[in-house]
C-alpha cells in the first residue's frame, strides 16, 4: 500500500480501478510527398472534421456543465479556423515537400511557443490550447479516435487533462480524477466542481499506476494505492456516510433557510448559460444571485445583437418563473477576452480595462445591454448588477445612463419591470472603503469574494505558486466583508455574498452573524449550504 498527499479540488470518496490517461509519446513521422496540393487537401479535410467534431463537443459540454465552461470547444475551433495557421501548414508542405501530419506538428509547436513568449497572460495560456488543437487534427490525419472511453468506472490519474478532455468524460464512468498539475482555481478544477467529480491535485503520477486498485480520499487529500483490506473497508464506510448524507440532503428541498434561532437568509445559485437554470431548479435554488452575461459575447466574432440578448435575459427570466435573477453586466477583459473587440495587450490585465470601464467607454455596448436587459424585465423578477465598481462617480454616471435607457423604451411604447432593482458589485477594495457612501444609491451590494480577496492580498489567484499564501480566511478579508455589510445595511442596501466564499460552509454560520441577506454559490452548493445553515445559530448569546 502507498499513500500520496495532494490538495483536495472537489470533495468524496472512490474507490475502483485507476486508469492512466496519458498522452501516446510517438514521434510524429515524417516523409516525402510528391502532390503537395493534395496533402494541403489532406489537412484541410482533417481540420473541417476535427472542427465539425469540437462543436458536436460544445453542443453535449452545454448540456452537461452549461455554456461558461463548454467555451473551450468554440475556442478551440475558432483557434482552427485561423487562416495564419493553415497558412504555416501549407508553407511547410510545400516547401518541404512533406506529409501534413509533420506539418500540423510544426505549425503547432512553432504557435506554441509563439503564444507561450508573450507578455499577455491571456496569450500565454493559448500556448496549451495550440498543442491541443494541432493534436486533434494529427489525430484524424491518422485515423486515431481522440475519445475518452471506458468499459468500467474509473479512477482517472493523468499527469493533467485538458479542459477539452475533462468535459468529455462520461460521469457515470468516472469515480474520481487525480492530476498531478493544475491549481485549484484552474478550468479544469472548475469543471470537476461543475460535475461533482470527487478531484485532488499535486499527486505524483505515473503510468505504473494504470490497471491498480485505489482509493481517492477527497476529504484528506490523500490518494492510496493498492490499499490493504483494513484501510479498503474504513475508506469503504466513509464513503457510504457520504452517499447516505447526499440522500439525506435531498429531503432539504423545498425547507427553509433559517438558522436555529430563526435568521432567515436568501440562498441563490451562480449561473452562466441558459442551460444552467434547470440545475438551479432541481437543486431548490430560491433565485439567480449571478448570472454571468459575458458569455453570451464569448466564443463569436462579433457583439451579440440587442435581440440576441432580450432573448437570452427573457429565457432565464421565464424559466425562473418570478423569481429573482441578478444579470451582471459585462465583465469582460483579464482573464475573459473578446478579440473583435480589439482590446489592447496590458501588462497587468487584471488591473486593467475590463467590465465597467469598457462599458463606460463604449456607450453603444452599454446601451444595447441595458436596453435588452430592461426589454426583458417585463417578463420576470430581473435585478441589474454593475462589476468592478471603484467610485461614486461611476455609480452616479450609470444610473444616468440607465434612466436615459428606461425613458426611451417607455417613449417608444416598450414594456419593462415596474422596479428593476439596481446593484453594484464590491470586489475592489476602493469600493469595500467608501461602501458606506455607495449603499445609499443602490439597491444591493454583492461581494464579489474572488476579486476582493485577490486585490487585498495582492496575489494573483491563478497562480499554482501562490496556493500556499492565498488564504480567502484571512483576518482582513473578515473585516471587509463585516465593513461592507454593516455599511449596506446603514445606507438602506442588502447585501449578499456572490463569490467562492459563499459556498464556504466552514463559513455559513459566519456569514449569518455578520448579517448578510443573501449568499449566492454553484446549484450543486445549495442543499449543503442549506443544511449548515439550518444547524447554525445566528443571534449567539453574550
Amino acid at each position: 500500500m502507498e499513500k500520496f498527499n495532494g490538495k483536495v479540488i472537489f470533495k468524496g470518496v472512490a474507490i475502483g480501478k485507476v486508469h492512466f490517461y496519458g498522452k501516446k509519446e510517438e514521434t510524429v513521422k515524417r516523409y516525402k510527398v510528391e502532390d503537395t496540393a493534395a496533402e494541403f487537401a489532406r489537412f484541410e479535410a482533417a481540420r473541417d472534421q476535427a472542427i465539425e467534431d469540437l462543436n458536436k463537443l460544445h453542443d453535449e459540454a452545454v448540456q452537461k456543465v452549461g455554456e461558461e465552461n463548454a467555451a473551450i470547444f468554440e475556442v478551440h475551433a475558432m483557434l482552427l479556423e485561423d487562416e495564419d495557421f493553415a497558412d504555416a501548414v501549407q508553407n511547410t508542405i510545400e516547401t518541404q515537400n512533406v506529409n501534413a501530419e509533420y506539418s500540423v506538428a510544426v505549425a503547432g509547436d512553432n504557435f506554441a511557443k509563439m503564444f507561450s513568449e508573450m507578455d499577455d497572460e491571456y496569450f500565454r495560456g493559448r500556448a496549451a490550447d495550440m498543442k491541443d488543437i494541432s493534436e486533434r487534427v494529427i489525430q484524424v490525419l491518422s485515423g486515431v479516435s481522440s475519445d475518452i472511453a471506458f468499459d468500467e468506472p474509473v479512477i482517472i490519474v493523468a499527469d493533467d487533462l485538458l479542459p477539452s478532455q475533462t468535459v468529455q468524460l462520461d460521469k457515470e464512468k468516472v469515480l474520481a480524477f487525480v492530476t498531478e498539475k493544475g491549481s485549484s482555481n484552474s478550468h479544469t478544477a472548475i469543471l470537476a466542481r461543475t460535475m461533482n467529480i470527487p478531484a485532488l491535485i499535486g499527486v505524483p503520477v505515473n503510468q505504473d499506476y494504470d490497471g491498480k486498485m485505489a482509493i481517492v480520499d477527497a476529504h484528506n487529500g490523500e490518494f492510496i494505492l493498492e490499499p490493504d483490506e483494513e484501510t479498503l473497508e474504513a475508506q469503504k464506510a466513509v464513503k457510504a456516510k457520504d452517499d447516505e448524507a447526499r440522500a439525506l440532503l435531498q429531503q432539504l428541498k423545498g425547507k427553509e433557510n433559517v438558522s436555529k434561532d430563526g435568521k432567515k437568509i436568501n440562498l441563490y445559485a451562480n449561473i452562466g448559460s441558459v442551460a444552467d437554470v434547470g440545475s438551479v431548479l432541481a437543486n431548490d435554488g430560491a433565485g439567480i444571485g449571478l448570472f454571468r452575461s459575458e458569455f453570451i459575447y464569448l466564443g463569436r466574432d462579433t457583439l451579440p445583437t440587442e435581440e440576441e440578448q432580450f432573448e437570452v435575459y427573457k429565457t432565464v427570466a421565464e424559466g425562473m418563473g418570478g423569481k429573482k435573477v441578478i444579470i451582471r453586466t459585462l465583465d469582460i477583459g483579464a482573464d475573459k477576452q473578446a478579440d473583435y473587440l480589439g482590446l489592447d495587450k496590458e501588462e497587468n490585465p487584471a488591473l486593467g480595462f475590463r467590465a465597467i470601464r469598457i462599458c463606460l467607454t463604449n456607450m453603444d455596448i452599454f446601451t444595447t445591454q441595458l436596453r435588452a436587459l430592461y426589454r426583458a424585465s417585463a417578463f420576470g423578477n430581473i435585478a441589474i448588477m454593475y462589476p468592478m465598481i471603484t467610485s461614486l462617480e461611476e455609480v452616479r454616471k450609470i444610473k444616468e445612463i440607465s434612466a436615459k435607457v428606461q425613458a426611451d423604451l417607455t417613449s417608444a411604447g416598450i414594456a419593462i419591470g415596474n422596479h428593476v432593482e439596481q446593484g453594484i458589485m464590491i470586489e475592489t477594495p476602493a469600493a469595500a472603503v467608501i461602501s458606506d457612501i455607495l449603499a445609499k444609491e443602490v439597491d444591493f451590494f454583492s461581494i464579489g469574494t474572488n476579486d476582493l480577496t485577490q486585490y487585498t492580498l495582492a496575489m494573483d489567484r491563478q497562480n499554482a505558486k501562490l496556493e500556499a499564501f492565498y488564504n480567502p480566511h484571512h483576518e482582513a478579508i473578515l473585516r471587509l466583508l463585516k465593513m461592507i455589510c454593516d455599511n449596506g445595511h446603514k445606507g438602506g442596501a442588502w447585501v449578499g455574498i456572490c463569490g467562492e466564499l459563499g459556498a464556504d460552509t466552514t463559513l455559513t454560520e459566519t456569514f449569518l452573524q455578520m448579517g448578510f441577506d443573501e449568499l449566492s454559490v454553484s446549484p450543486s452548493m445549495i442543499l449543503p449550504v442549506r443544511k449548515q445553515i439550518r444547524e447554525s445559530i445566528a443571534y449567539p448569546e453574550d
